[in-house]
């Protein structure tokens, strides 16, 4: 996760090496928080900083937020952030691949743009907070553009050329580390074949390698994961249609991984046949059973008759190879054989997504 290594004749200081090596390794955490403040402090043991910043691009509103920092509150950093973005410094260090620093900014600027030092953001925002030099760097995800770190020092003319290749060096990891969805399929072990998204109350965004959830587009299916969040369940597992096709889908609760992912929906799904060979119609038949309900009830909610039910559910025992109702919706809940509901929800979220135990047994 180092990138390309630091160019030849640079010379590059044993812990400096070390650093760099630690926060490669970084990215194979769980706890991305933890990492990313990890991160900052294997930097301050490489290079002179008063100050950083380590921030990530919201993949719903496009904002920067920190994940990390020394010396920066989150507000401040932020608020910082919104501002830099929209001057030419900001696409200045976002066109370049090796991270611009002000001490070095002139040869950066030889297309005639203005030196940092000189602008305004520079005098109103970098000089009165006590710093006179910076090094900022465009983080990128598979290919993606996905965050930003920036470094400060109270000294002038820290940052040289061999400060600006080590933290190119480290840019990769660093990438690895901000993007929010960099590492939630791994997370939650998802089949290589599932296409995924992660959902919130702002919107749904695709993860890194993974095509976007088709379910998704069922207003239905929207309705069921607004009905998942307000449920005190982490998983759950049923099968939903999408036109002529079938998916297996999962919803997981996110709760690890990013503060970002954490207020967020994992779906995933796998297109596949309905088991069994059971029909549509049996496998609503076969949900409403395992939530309890009477052949009378499940009559009255389907608008069929008793005896149009009571022979699905002949057909579907006799399909799953079960001897009675019970053993069938003992089958329908641990294989996640269902077709449920928004009201369905709280009867088969799973408390615990390891073990499968259910929320209501948990009760």
């Amino acid at each position: 996760m180092l990138g390309r290594g630091f160019p030849e004749a640079r010379m590059v200081t044993h812990q400096q090496l070390a650093a760099a090596t630690r926060i490669g390794m970084l990215t194979r955490e769980r706890d991305t928080a933890s990492a990313c403040a990890q991160a900052l402090r294997e930097l301050a043991e490489a290079l002179p900083l008063d100050a950083a910043t380590l921030l990530t691009i919201d993949p719903l509103t496009g904002t920067h937020v920190q994940v990390a920092g020394i010396g920066y509150t989150a507000v401040a950093s932020e608020a910082l952030a919104a501002e830099f973005v929209a001057t030419q410094w900001y696409a200045n260090v976002v066109r370049q691949s090796l991270p611009p620093s002000i001490t070095e900014d002139a040869e950066d600027t030889a297309d005639g743009g203005q030196r940092f030092r000189n602008g305004w953001f520079y005098a109103e925002r970098v000089r009165p907070a006590g710093f006179r030099d910076a090094l900022s760097g465009a983080l990128r995800h598979h290919g993606r553009l996905v965050g930003l770190i920036t470094l400060s020092v109270e000294g002038p003319d820290r940052y040289d050329s061999e400060a600006r290749h080590l933290l190119a060096s480290v840019l990769p990891a660093l990438g690895t580390l901000a993007d929010p969805t960099a590492r939630v399929g791994e997370l939650y072990d998802l089949p290589a074949e599932a296409d995924a998204s992660l959902v919130t109350a702002e919107g749904a965004v695709g993860l890194p390698g993974r095509g976007h959830a088709q379910v998704l587009e069922d207003a239905e299916f929207a309705s069921l994961v607004g009905a998942f969040l307000g449920s005190d369940g982490l998983r759950l597992r049923f099968l939903w249609p999408v036109g002529r096709r079938w998916y297996r889908v999962v919803l997981h609760r996110c709760t690890t991984g990013s503060p970002r992912t954490r207020r967020a929906v994992l779906v995933s799904e796998t297109p596949t046949e309905l088991p069994y060979g059971l029909s549509p119609r049996e496998l609503e038949v076969l949900t409403r059973a395992a939530r309890g309900q009477t052949n009378q009830a499940i009559a009255q909610a389907l608008f069929l008759s008793p005896r149009t039910v009571h022979s699905h559910v002949e057909h579907l025992l006799r399909k799953t190879g079960c001897a009675s109702r019970a053993e069938a919706t003992a089958l329908c809940v641990r294989d996640g054989v269902l077709r449920p509901t928004p009201d369905d929800v709280e009867h088969f979220v799973e408390a615990d997504a390891f073990t499968g135990r259910s929320a209501r047994s948990r009760r």
